[in-house]
């Protein structure tokens, strides 16, 4: 009889549960998760990160089987420090969703900022697999540079190379120059890397880190006139940055 009871009981709890997701995926719960996702968004939009978190917790009471409110309040939780938090959410998202390609690659950010390289470009290539996501060039470049971090330096420039190919007016073709001069830069090829780091500069003149790398590799050939000339750029660009403070030092060792 015990027995009976007990499992009367597990009937009348699955029953309930059945009906609360069945609930939770009515069009109405949709429409107000939707609602309330949208304001989450409008906050995070605001850099309003604790308002977000409160509109995106509500959305998920109408639909947790809504991937995109995981991926937002990993934002959120993100923008607050709040990184393990981040993370599940996240995890959350591509449980629900695999191939959600822009939660993909912002786990492996995070995980390229935890220096985490492998993990993080286990994600970027989850990311960069779905044939629909509109921008693979910034997956591509986040595991190139994980690749540079691990100095896999073969990888690291066909990731690159990748990037450009899948992604030929990517806004980050500048970087993407830059980081390839710097592949070479680390392998003693100066004159590839000054080949690059130019390009960098052609896409983008204010690229200053650009500008000081390219000078040293000057440097590293003994030629001082184009050093000089472009540590001055450094210096007009950003003279209060790291770089910028660098480039003068060099300049007063050239004059």
């Amino acid at each position: 009889m015990q027995y009976l009871k007990k499992l009367l009981k597990i009937i009348i709890a699955l029953l309930s549960l059945s009906f609360v997701f069945s609930c939770a995926s009515s069009p109405w719960h949709a429409e107000q998760a939707e609602v309330f996702l949208n304001k989450g968004i409008a906050y995070i939009g605001a850099q309003q990160y604790p308002n977000a978190l409160r509109e995106l917790l509500e959305a998920e009471k109408y639909n947790p089987r809504n991937e995109k409110i995981y991926y937002y309040m990993g934002m959120a939780y993100h923008s607050m420090s709040m990184q393990e938090k981040a993370i599940n959410s996240f995890k959350r998202a591509v449980y629900l969703k695999d191939d959600y390609s822009e939660a993909h690659n912002y786990l492996g950010t995070i995980y390229n900022s935890d220096k985490m390289w492998d993990k993080a470009i286990e994600h970027f290539n989850k990311a960069v697999a779905n044939p629909t996501y509109n921008t693979p060039a910034l997956p591509l470049y986040n595991a190139a540079w994980a690749y540079y971090s691990k100095k896999d330096y073969k990888k690291a420039l066909n990731y690159n190379i990748r990037a450009l190919q899948r992604e030929p007016e990517t806004i980050l073709r500048p970087q993407i120059k830059k980081n390839m001069g710097l592949i070479y830069f680390d392998q003693h090829d100066f004159i590839n890397a000054i080949y690059y780091f130019k390009q960098s500069t052609d896409l983008n003149p204010n690229l200053y880190d650009s500008y000081f790398f390219l000078g040293e590799s000057y440097l590293k050939i003994n030629d001082k006139t184009n050093a000089r000339k472009v540590f001055q750029k450094v210096v007009d660009l950003a003279p209060q940055s790291a770089f910028g403070q660098k480039a003068s030092a060099y300049l007063h060792t050239l004059n």
